[in-house]
């Protein structure tokens, strides 16, 4: 590590290109449970790889909907928590040299601001309010629950799937391309509630490096990120973002 937390706070002042990834970490303190922890219950018998894959929702689409009904309406009932708050505050100090690539699927980010105060959010894995006609390709918002069908069908009539990146498929093309020139372009990235194991935005951070930024992980716990970071705060998400930008 190269910097301390005084020197962090400056820099992360001064920068005007702020390119940040965010991971389950960031939600856990919404009560949201990460992908592998949401198996209670009746799904415990399950894995999420038996769920989450093409070839599982082709064999079972109806118990993959299931399923992802159930995570949808608890991520509605949850509401975003201190750390979203901040990262909406920090785009809208910094507009349009600001970031946000999200792992997360639960839309919380949003519902928080980011992405609506001049910087761009990008969901790289998708989001669980939304799904995707098979035919067209078109994405749209699922209706609140109760009313909600399963498997939901289109305007056009047809079935649509989780707008989700399931096990086996590719990342959107055009948000991880985006993600990649924001962290290549970035004078300082946070990294902030992911293990740093899940290619390819665990690599997005060492393009950042690459092109001579600094890196700041916040993180309660070590990670495969920690010995290259200029700052690693080994805090919550919104703890370790309140000691970054100092208490509103």
């Amino acid at each position: 590590m190269d910097m301390d937390l005084a020197a962090a706070r400056t820099a992360l002042q001064a920068a005007h290109r702020v390119a940040v990834l965010t991971g389950a970490g960031v939600s856990a303190e919404s009560g949201i449970p990460t992908f592998r922890d949401a198996q209670t219950g009746h799904w415990a018998r399950f894995r999420p790889e038996d769920l989450a894959s093409p070839a599982a929702y082709a064999a079972d689409p109806e118990l993959v909907w299931e399923w992802y009904a159930g995570r949808y309406r608890d991520v509605l009932a949850a509401q975003p928590n201190r750390a979203h708050t901040l990262l909406a505050e920090l785009e809208r100090q910094k507009g349009a040299g600001f970031f946000l690539a999200t792992q997360n699927v639960d839309g919380l980010h949003a519902r928080a601001g980011s992405g609506a105060q001049g910087g761009q959010l990008v969901e790289l894995h998708g989001n669980l309010g939304l799904a995707r006609d098979e035919v067209t390709g078109e994405v749209l918002p699922l209706p609140a629950p109760p009313p909600l069908t399963l498997p939901p069908q289109s305007p056009a009539g047809h079935r649509m799937r989780p707008h989700i990146v399931w096990f086996g498929e590719f990342l959107p093309e055009d948000a991880l391309a985006a993600a990649e020139q924001a962290f290549m372009q970035a004078e300082l990235a946070l990294v902030i509630g992911t293990s740093g194991v899940v290619y390819p935005a665990a690599g997005l951070a060492s393009l950042t490096q690459r092109a001579g930024g600094r890196v700041i992980e916040i993180n309660p716990d070590k990670t495969p990120l920690t010995p290259f970071a200029s700052l690693s705060l080994r805090e919550t998400a919104s703890r370790g973002l309140e000691l970054l930008l100092g208490p509103a």
